[in-house]
């Protein structure tokens, strides 16, 4: 297997990561509103989904688009929940839960 392709998904786990940063930084009180954009964390955030950008980029110089992008760029709805339980000690629906259990489904039936 092409080592770009664990490149690839470690960019799009970032970019999952970085979702979570922009929505603590969003749930925050600030007293202006140039605070609520110039903060630590939206610029981290944002930091962190140029890597994201920068890493995608790089990975699909040498990766077959077409073959991986459903593969990789699904796993992205399975991250984002994952960490808002880890991190932000968010509830997952059945409903959400039942989504995900068929994105994975896919993503075998896809691989195999």
């Amino acid at each position: 297997m092409n080592k770009y392709i664990f490149l690839w998904l470690f960019s799009v786990i970032i970019a999952a990561f970085s979702q979570v940063l922009l929505k603590v930084a969003a749930n925050r009180e600030y007293e202006s509103k140039l605070r609520e954009y110039l903060n630590p964390l939206v610029i981290t955030a944002y930091g962190i989904f140029f890597l994201s950008w920068a890493l995608t980029t790089w990975a699909l110089r040498h990766v077959a688009y077409a073959k991986n992008s459903p593969v990789i760029e699904a796993t992205s709805y399975i991250w984002g929940p994952l960490f808002g339980v880890l991190l932000l000690k968010e509830k997952i629906s059945k409903r959400r839960l039942l989504g995900m259990a068929i994105i994975l489904v896919g993503i075998l039936v896809f691989c195999i």
